[in-house]
């Protein structure tokens, strides 16, 4: 089975980029869809962003769309995620998480392997 390793979570100012990085080890990440969600204290875990297998397809969150932009290089065996113009409001953990089905999926049950998370915190 795969296993994934978040890193890139920081502390960052309003308005400011980070890139989070999932990384893949045990199975190649070119088999499997990888979705990003987060979860703010208090809240549920929710859906962020989502990248088909094939790269062919991507998917957003409207609270982050515009702003964040999901990739893959499946010859480094990793999925970044692009944030820009950070807000408050996307204070998280961030989880990357995979799923080996056809369909890409926004559903958090769908996917059945989560890296541990890395903690993003914009500051006002």
């Amino acid at each position: 089975q795969v296993q994934l390793a978040e890193s890139g979570g920081a502390l960052v100012q309003a308005g400011g980029s980070l890139r989070l990085s999932c990384v893949a080890s045990g199975r190649p990440i070119g088999n499997y869809n990888i979705a990003w969600f987060r979860q703010a204290p208090g809240k549920e875990r929710e859906f962020a962003a989502a990248i088909h297998w094939s790269a062919g397809s991507t998917y957003y969150a409207d609270s982050v769309k515009g702003r964040f932009t999901i990739s893959r290089d499946n010859a480094k065996n990793t999925v970044y995620l692009q944030m820009n113009s950070l807000k408050p409001e996307d204070t998280a953990v961030y989880y990357c998480a995979a799923d080996s089905s056809q369909y890409l999926s926004l559903s958090r049950s769908e996917y059945n392997y989560w890296g541990q998370g890395t903690q993003v915190t914009v500051s006002s």
